[in-house]
């Protein structure tokens, strides 16, 4: 009897241990496709795994993946970097197959637009503000993100349209026309969704005043002519991609006489106050001498002529260009600067190498009146007519130095009396080694303005305001400028 139970027990254990041998679940296949959402292209290398965990396998460069799995029930998980992650459900049967499709979105696809930029300064319908002026909005984002911004300009008086791009700041400094309406909008990328547009908000400007200087400065190797203010305010009226220098002003004929070249040529423009209505006056003749940037213009005082150099002669010709007209040659020099005056003309007369100089005094009709400076040695220039005729202010280098870079050392302003004959330095409180050039009479005639430069001429120099009878004011009023004209 024992023997038999003992042949039992082992029957029974060695059924149960080949029960659990066969009883193996059978196999199944997951296969599918992960695509990006939008194009629906095929996303290689995209991380298919699954849950419970088994292996995890890498999508082909078509996109397609299959994993060999026990049969049961998963979720299978498709991942890669800069997409959002995604998830399906799979049972798969014995020898069964499961096809999965995955559209992934990128990490961004959530991300929402920008809010629409509120413009704020200047308002809309804004009026009367200045040619320089700075644009203001508020830009938000609801997810944070950082904002770029497209500001567009367009110009209603001709049409143009400025676009101004990659801006991080919300705010815009721009140079604008004087009396001109514009239009003005603000578009916010956020880098991720489409460009939102701001509101469309209109401005107009003042209308150009009337400035009582006129400079050049040098932009780029050309002379461009500018206008300021007695604040220092300062605007471009000519382009830089012209050369235009020793402006002269009419307030009578409102223009502005200039010099501009023209191929090889040098010939005399004029413009209106703002720079617009540019018109070449001279034609017949051009100017020409003693290197050209030296060489000045007038206005006859009734505004209806303009009084130029050409080598040994002085020319007038009308505001319109007619009526070109010999007014005076000189017996040897060149015709360099001139100044008119009513009936009375100076005219700074020089050799070749800017040297040998004369200032005279002659008439409308280039008859000689008087001879104000001759026999001097070194540079001479800046001739300016008090309003009543009875002074001439200039410049010359005292030192008398001569070289053939036409270098000055230490050239004053000086105010001639005509009545005395009697000649008074009012280079007042200049630094050593400076030059004061370009001289002028301030409107009253109490002040003077002047190009004051290292006497290197090589270093950008000051346009300065000096009060004549006072010998301790020199005051800086525009960086860089030369060729002064003070109306």
């Amino acid at each position: 009897m024992k023997g038999f139970l003992i042949l039992l027990v082992s029957l029974l254990l060695i059924t149960g241990c080949s029960e659990d041998l066969i009883d193996i679940n059978g196999t199944g296949v997951i296969r599918g496709k992960v695509v990006e959402e939008t194009t629906f292209l095929p996303l290689e290398n995209v991380k298919i795994s699954t849950n419970p965990n088994t292996s995890s396998v890498f999508t082909d460069v078509n996109g397609d993946f299959e994993i060999e799995v026990e049969a049961g029930q998963y979720a299978v998980q498709a991942e890669k970097d800069e997409y959002i992650t995604a998830f399906e459900s799979a049972t798969v049967e014995v020898d069964g197959e499961v096809e999965l499709v995955y559209e992934l979105r990128t990490q961004t696809a959530n991300n929402r637009a920008p809010n629409a930029p509120v413009l704020e300064v200047p308002v809309d319908n804004a009026v009367d503000l200045s040619f320089n002026l700075t644009l203001e909005w508020t830009g938000t984002d609801v997810d944070d993100d950082e904002l770029t911004y497209k500001v567009t300009l367009r110009n209603t008086g001709d049409n143009t349209v400025e676009v101004f791009e990659d801006i991080t700041d919300a705010s815009l400094d721009v140079t604008v026309d004087y009396g001109t309406t514009y239009f003005w909008q603000v578009t916010a990328n956020d880098g991720i969704n489409e460009d939102v547009n701001s509101e469309l908000f209109t401005f107009s400007t003042a209308n150009f005043p009337v400035n009582r200087f006129l400079f050049v400065k040098k932009i780029n190797g050309n002379n461009v002519i500018y206008s300021g203010d007695e604040d220092s305010a300062e605007v471009a009226i000519t382009s830089v991609n012209s050369n235009s220098w020793r402006p002269r002003v009419s307030r009578v004929a409102n223009k502005i006489a200039f010099l501009r070249s023209v191929g090889a040529l040098v010939q005399v423009f004029v413009m209106d106050p703002d720079g617009n209505n540019v018109r070449q006056v001279s034609t017949q003749v051009p100017v020409a001498g003693f290197n050209l940037e030296e060489i000045d213009i007038s206005w006859s005082s009734d505004g209806a002529k303009i009084y130029y150099p050409s080598q040994d002669k002085l020319y007038s010709v009308n505001l319109d260009g007619t009526g070109t007209t010999m007014v005076y040659q000189s017996t040897g020099n060149l015709v360099t600067e001139v100044d008119v005056n009513g009936s009375l003309i100076a005219v700074k007369t020089n050799d070749l190498g800017g040297y040998n100089c004369e200032i005279l005094l002659i008439d409308t009709a280039g008859a000689l009146v008087s001879t104000v400076l001759t026999g001097v040695n070194g540079a001479v220039g800046g001739l300016d007519l008090s309003a009543d005729n009875s002074k001439l202010l200039y410049t010359r280098d005292i030192t008398g130095f001569e070289n053939i870079g036409y270098r000055q050392l230490n050239t004053q302003a000086f105010i001639y009396n005509l009545n005395s004959m009697l000649e008074l330095s009012v280079s007042f409180n200049k630094d050593p080694g400076t030059n004061d050039l370009d001289a002028r009479f301030s409107p009253t005639e109490s002040k003077i303005i002047v190009y004051n430069q290292d006497n290197d001429g090589i270093t950008q120099g000051t346009l300065q305001v000096l009060e004549i009878d006072t010998i301790d004011t020199r005051e800086d009023i525009f960086t860089n400028g030369l060729m002064p004209d003070w109306e």
